[in-house]
């Protein structure tokens, strides 16, 4: 999410807070050491066919694929877990709505366990829920999808951490090579503080970035509350990006 007050008045140039997004190597989020690089930076120029192509196909999309409460449901059957609304827009660093950017998520389910061969915590997996879904940016760069909210999980950095509840955001542009990924949290959760991920950013205001709002006036009364996180592209707040610094 990106403060109002970070837009250029005069509609020019916004440039890049490097000291914004985290440091590569942070010993205590323990991967980050293998991670992180070793030696200088090195930047190749992308070429053409990098930035073009291949692209994805729109008309790829199921009718349930922003709807992760029944798109692995059994007919007639849903996921387990607290009905969430998850809605926002994807803006570049003008603040203005970026179309037809694809969006894929995915998340644990309501217990914190995914659904991977490879998942070690022992809760218990929902057969309805696949846990991943996709939509596309509307022409104002509005998105919105259906899920349950995610569980908190343990994870073995330390002796007894736990990471937040959270949803993964993969944002695909025109081309192959333009993917960013990150995650958002949730207002409220107590874990959130306590995380060694969240502990790599440098302030209280990037950390608030990632974390969504109760949205209130989005909710569907009697069935599911909202959060509204939106994604900023690039410019001097842009969302924090697991891999890729710079943004798009």
């Amino acid at each position: 999410m990106s403060p109002v007050n970070t837009r250029p008045k005069s509609g020019g140039f916004v440039p890049r807070d490097r000291d914004w997004q985290p440091d590569a190597l942070t010993p205590w989020y323990k991967t980050s050491v293998k991670r992180s690089p070793q030696a200088a930076l090195l930047s190749f120029p992308t070429t053409l066919s990098e930035e073009t192509s291949p692209v994805f196909g729109h008309g790829l999309l199921g009718k349930l694929d922003n709807d992760l409460i029944l798109n692995y449901a059994k007919p007639g059957e849903s996921a387990i877990g607290p009905r969430i609304i998850v809605h926002g827009r994807v803006l570049d660093e003008m603040g203005r709505g970026v179309p037809g950017a694809l969006l894929e998520f995915w998340q644990a389910n309501a217990g914190g366990r995914y659904r991977h061969k490879k998942e070690s915590y022992q809760a218990a997996l929902d057969p309805n829920f696949g846990g991943c879904g996709r939509t596309i940016t509307a022409e104002d760069g509005s998105y919105e999808f259906r899920t349950i909210q995610p569980g908190p999980y343990p994870w073995p950095n330390g002796m007894n951490d736990w990471r937040p509840a959270h949803i993964h955001f993969s944002v695909f542009g025109h081309g192959f090579a333009q993917r960013l990924i990150t995650q958002m949290y949730f207002e409220g959760d107590p874990h959130i503080p306590l995380c060694p991920i969240v502990g790599v950013l440098k302030s209280q205001e990037a950390i608030d970035a990632l974390t969504a709002p109760l949205d209130l006036h989005h909710t569907v009364p009697m069935d599911s509350r909202a959060f509204k996180f939106d994604i900023v592209l690039r410019g001097q707040r842009q969302t924090y990006f697991e891999n890729r610094k710079e943004g798009m």
